[in-house]
């Protein structure tokens, strides 16, 4: 199983002065125990971290004693991407416990690889119950077995661990081939020139009318003037 030290810190204790100490704030609760704030050290952590995942069963070595959880939740620092705090769920090693696990795809789909298809994941990980020390980190799945249009791996198809019970519906679809599906290019229709020259012309035709008549009916307005003159 994999373990991490920690011990007890004081809740007022700055992140900023643990981290120049080695340390990530941290706690852990459940299974009947008080919530405890503690610290653990950052190199090894990230380590067990990056091996067990959320979903493997670790010891958290205190001076008390060792206490048995998962790594339920990390925060981590949105620029560095280092944790900057740690979420441990005690575990009770002798109760079955639900955590998701996540699928690892193995394996080259020989209708992929001839172009027949597209591989299309339809499930990233699958709900399981077992006991802490029966969790495991991953369950593979073999993707070589797909080698026709349409062929499919369903939850029942993935091998699990002696005492690893699955809650997914047996005849869930993992992952799939589909037909390929061709892009169209867009077609772009060629501008009609000798339209916009005969629709701007018209235009012109249209105004210089216009002027025409606004010309035409300017003198017989003056004579209507002279006519009042006259009188």
């Amino acid at each position: 199983m994999f373990a991490v030290k920690a011990k007890k810190r004081d809740a007022g204790v700055k992140p900023e002065t643990l981290k120049k100490a080695g340390e990530i704030p941290a706690v852990f609760y459940g299974a009947g125990k008080n919530t405890t704030v503690i610290s653990v050290e950052t190199i090894p952590f990230k380590k067990v971290w990056r091996e067990a995942g959320e979903s493997s069963a670790v010891k958290i070595g205190m001076p008390e004693g060792s206490i048995d959880a998962l790594i339920h939740e990390v925060q981590v620092d949105p620029v560095t991407g280092e944790p900057i705090h740690v979420d441990f769920l005690a575990l009770d090693m002798t109760k079955k416990i639900k955590v998701k696990i996540p699928l690892v795809f193995e394996g080259v789909s020989e209708a992929v690889k001839t172009g027949i298809g597209n591989l299309v994941k339809v499930l990233f990980e699958l709900e399981i119950e077992a006991l802490p020390e029966d969790l495991p980190h991953d369950l593979t799945t073999d993707i070589s077995k797909l080698t026709n249009l349409n062929d499919q791996i369903f939850v029942s198809d993935i091998k699990l661990p002696h005492g690893v019970a699955v809650i997914n519906n047996p005849t869930d679809v993992v992952a799939s081939i589909v037909a390929q599906v061709e892009e169209k290019e867009e077609v772009v229709e060629p501008v009609d020139l000798s339209a916009i020259e005969v629709e701007k012309k018209g235009k012109k035709e249209e105004e210089g009318e216009g002027t025409a008549e606004a010309e035409a009916a300017a003198p017989a307005k003056e004579d209507k003037g002279e006519k009042a003159e006259k009188k």
